[in-house]
């Protein structure tokens, strides 16, 4: 992997991690038209760019992490038992599934679920607009939501978000609960790849993975304030157009 691979995938990683768009998608389309060889060393630069966005959400959520968030952060672990407990028991078959064949039609699925969430509540209000409002109930159903995320072009946060707005979060606290889901998440897959290739983590790999870093952090730490903007003026229905073009695209490539 030479500089300019490793910034496109910083980018890559840091833009669509906290979007309802599937990183892992976007990763795998993206390695595939760069060709990039799935080498242990490209797998050990991907946990890189993942512990970079952690890193980001730490950054932009440093106020939540203090003992008076204690009851926040005890839903957030409820919420990540299900996939963790999912993950755990089939990453093997997880794994198996990350390809473009899999992530296209997911993309469209993804997209339409959007869609249809947003319209049918178009004239209803969100009773729970704040983080620290959610409930421990809401929290296990988002975290079920979220096990659909197993599949790749799912989204992780698509599938924590849709779970969200269903039980009556607003589009702003379902996107922050997503934020802050996302560290237990990420650290468990990091940390479990991090342990498989550590020793890859050498020499002439070491440039490139500081620049894939810096540049996934920058990019990650950017989107999800802009997102934030975002959604309080705007719906998802954006983001479901553009996961249906997008998978309609694959599925033209592919085919």
């Amino acid at each position: 992997m030479d500089f300019i691979q490793a910034i496109i995938l910083g980018i890559i990683e840091g833009a669509t991690e906290f979007l309802p768009v599937s990183s892992t998608g976007h990763m795998i389309v993206a390695s595939q038209w760069m060709h990039l060889p799935d080498t242990e060393a490209n797998k050990a630069f991907e946990v890189i760019i993942q512990l970079a966005a952690i890193l980001a959400v730490v950054a932009n959520y440093r106020d939540k992490f203090s003992l008076k968030h204690i009851d926040l952060w005890l839903k957030v672990t409820l919420a990540f038992i299900p996939i963790g407990f999912v993950g755990l028991l089939f990453h093997k078959q997880i794994k198996s599934m990350f390809t473009v064949e899999v992530v296209a039609p997911m993309f469209i699925i993804g997209g339409i679920i959007f869609l249809i969430v947003e319209y049918l509540h178009r004239d209803k209000a969100y009773p729970i607009q704040h983080i620290e409002d959610i409930q421990y109930k809401h929290a296990l159903w988002i975290g079920i939501a979220q096990v659909f995320a197993v599949i790749p072009g799912t989204s992780r946060a698509g599938a924590s978000i849709i779970g969200g707005l269903l039980i009556g979060l607003g589009r702003k606290a379902s996107a922050e609960f997503s934020f802050l889901l996302a560290l237990p998440v990420m650290l468990a897959a990091s940390g479990f790849d991090l342990l498989k290739h550590y020793q890859d983590f050498t020499g002439a790999n070491l440039l490139v993975l500081g620049v894939g870093f810096v540049v996934a952090f920058i990019s990650a730490w950017l989107v999800m304030r802009l997102f934030i903007q975002f959604l309080e003026h705007f719906t998802f229905v954006a983001f479901g157009v553009y996961r249906i073009l997008f998978g309609l695209f694959l599925l033209w490539v592919v085919l």
